[in-house]
């Protein structure tokens, strides 16, 4: 896993969303302007919602970690936003004192669906189609049973 080091402390890439990007867009997009790393979506892991964060401009904030697959692994991070950046083992990670809360937990999070499974821990996208004729929205949730995707009836 690749963390970056900002004031001493380790913390996952990360950013704001341009207005109408999706979320897998934004993490890949942040990834890479911060990193280097050219990246893909794949889940959606944690959501953290809090209020009266001085850094959200007055608003209400969400901070989204997803996990996304690398397509490359050479760091070329961006000394602007970093001091340094670089990939670490999960289990370093997650028994360091020199990280936020949040970047703790998620790299337990993780631990846990490498050892027994990321269906156990990701909630994934779909694409399905808004009720406005030619419109579609993503859904994030938890992956059903092949049996319940295509469910016509209740039996």
């Amino acid at each position: 896993m690749m963390f970056l080091e900002l004031k001493n402390m380790w913390k996952f890439p990360g950013g704001l969303s341009e207005p109408g990007e999706d979320i897998g867009d934004t993490a890949v997009r942040e990834v890479f302007e911060e990193t280097g790393i050219r990246s893909e979506f794949r889940s959606l892991l944690s959501l953290r919602q809090q209020h009266t964060n001085p850094g959200a401009f007055g608003k209400s904030d969400m901070y989204i970690i997803c996990r996304l697959k690398p397509h490359s692994f050479t760091i070329d991070f961006c000394q602007h936003e970093c001091l340094r950046c670089e990939w670490m083992d999960l289990s370093d990670l997650a028994k360091t004192e020199n990280t936020t809360p949040i970047t703790s937990r998620v790299a337990r999070l993780l631990l846990y669906g490498y050892r027994e499974g990321f269906d156990k821990i990701d909630f994934t996208m779909e694409e399905l189609p808004a009720v406005y004729t030619g419109l579609f929205y993503k859904l994030y949730h938890k992956e059903l049973p092949a049996n319940y995707r295509t469910m016509t009836g209740m039996d």
